[in-house]
């Protein structure tokens, strides 16, 4: 089992380095340090990807593409008081 997961982990890295992808990992314990990432990737894994089966690479990275539009120009953030990020970030601009 251990070197599965080795022997995994190594074509992770060797995937993730001929495509130029750099992993930094926060300290066991320290979520708090990547709040914003984990919010993230809990927004979308609740939101589409447990709810969707796809074909290809592709088809997730459009889909992504316009959720992610949606999400930050049409989707009401009630952290930000019921607005949009975009609308948040319009005075700043």
């Amino acid at each position: 089992m251990i070197t599965a997961l080795n022997t995994s982990a190594q074509h992770c890295a060797i995937w993730t380095e001929k495509r130029g992808i750099r992993i930094n990992l926060i300290q066991p314990g320290q979520a708090q340090k990547n709040a914003y990432s984990e919010r993230y990737n809990r927004a979308v894994r609740y939101d589409w990807l447990a709810h969707y089966l796809f074909e290809s690479i592709d088809e997730i990275q459009e889909f992504a593409t316009d959720w992610l539009w949606t999400y930050n120009h049409e989707r009401p953030n009630m952290a930000l008081g019921g607005i949009t990020p975009k609308q948040r970030l319009a005075p700043a601009a």
